[in-house]
């Protein structure tokens, strides 16, 4: 995958300095030079459109409009992520859902502060098309003695692989590869290296409209998603440790209400109006059109649009992360809902 300027220019900022902070990117509406909330860095996991918000609340300016200077950073992967945020290099993090508990169990209480979406876009599988159409991979069970693609270990990809795989009762026979961040994914997957691949619906898209691949799990359907899941389930959400809640309350609600900003915007426009806006700057490493496909699918089945994780949901999210895959269930028994989700600063934001 091509890289954008953007994330040149950061890599040589990263190398030159020493600092876990990326280049400030905050929309030409704003300029504050001594913001009265002062600066935080933002991390985010990876690159995709999952993060759209945190992209277009960057790029519009919101959260300079609410006094605090954001600074981006690609954190790259879930894990990586999640040791910035405990490292206190970063104030927020934006990654999958079930980096609060686990970081908490960690010895680092976090808390989710803005959910993302209602579903794990995420927890797609795509195999090769060569490979589907002969019948040699059909389905989930078809990956018995065969390699899957996921970033890390332990990180949402390998998590749900291996639910995945559990669900499809062939765990103990998939070789559960992890390989880093998406792009290499896709790549392994291309050349062979492994049989399927976890892959976010951007990657699912561009597999697609290349030609060369298939999804075997569509989590984006309802009846696939409701089959294996049974309802609602955060995927990305934003999160900060605890002591910067109790802290800086006045620095997260500003981070929140950018969020939220963003996401009403997310709301009001068309997936075309929403990439005119981030595409080149934050998503130019994949196709144009697969970035506006997955955006309209969002919009449609995804994005949680009043952006509360409620109590159902995180339940279901630990349920996946207990029976030994994650974690114990007594482990999890720790991390209950009222401990690591903050719905106050949304509610707050929104007027409720």
């Amino acid at each position: 995958m091509s890289t954008s300027p953007h994330f040149t220019t950061r890599r040589r900022v990263l190398a030159a300095t020493g600092a876990l902070a990326g280049v400030t990117l905050i929309g030409g509406r704003v300029a504050f030079a001594q913001p009265k909330l002062g600066r935080v860095v933002y991390g985010q996991g990876s690159i995709d459109p999952f993060f759209a918000a945190g992209y277009v609340a960057l790029k519009k300016g919101y959260f300079g409009e609410g006094g605090l200077e954001v600074e981006y950073l690609n954190s790259q992967s879930g894990p990586r992520t999640n040791q910035l945020l405990a490292a206190g290099q970063i104030a927020f993090g934006a990654t999958a859902a079930t980096a609060a508990p686990a970081l908490t169990l960690a010895g680092k209480p976090a808390t989710l502060v803005f959910g993302f979406d209602r579903k794990l876009t995420y927890a797609n599988v795509i195999v090769r098309r060569e490979d589907f159409e002969s019948g040699k991979i059909k389905s989930l069970k078809d990956l018995a003695g065969k390699r899957v693609g996921a970033t890390q270990p332990q990180s949402s990809t390998w998590l749900m692989a291996l639910y995945l795989m559990q669900k499809a009762g062939v765990a103990d026979k998939v070789d559960i590869r992890p390989l880093g961040d998406l792009a290499t994914m896709l790549g392994a997957l291309k050349t062979g290296s492994v049989a399927a691949s976890m892959a976010t619906m951007s990657m699912m898209e561009q597999a697609r409209q290349e030609g060369w691949g298939v999804p075997i799990f569509d989590a984006t359907t309802e009846a696939s998603w409701n089959e294996f899941m049974g309802g609602d389930v955060p995927g990305i959400a934003a999160l900060t440790l605890q002591d910067t809640i109790q802290k800086r309350p006045e620095t997260v609600q500003a981070f929140v209400t950018g969020l939220v900003r963003a996401q009403d915007f997310i709301t009001a426009h068309s997936a075309a109006e929403i990439a005119d806006v981030i595409y080149d700057d934050y998503l130019n490493a994949f196709p144009r059109a697969a970035i506006e496909k997955t955006l309209g699918v969002y919009k449609e089945t995804v994005f949680l649009k009043d952006n509360l994780i409620s109590q159902d949901a995180y339940d279901r999210m630990t349920a996946i992360m207990g029976d030994g895959r994650q974690f114990s269930n007594d482990e999890i028994k720790t991390v209950p809902y009222a401990k690591c989700v903050d719905m106050s600063f949304v509610r707050k934001a929104r007027g409720l």
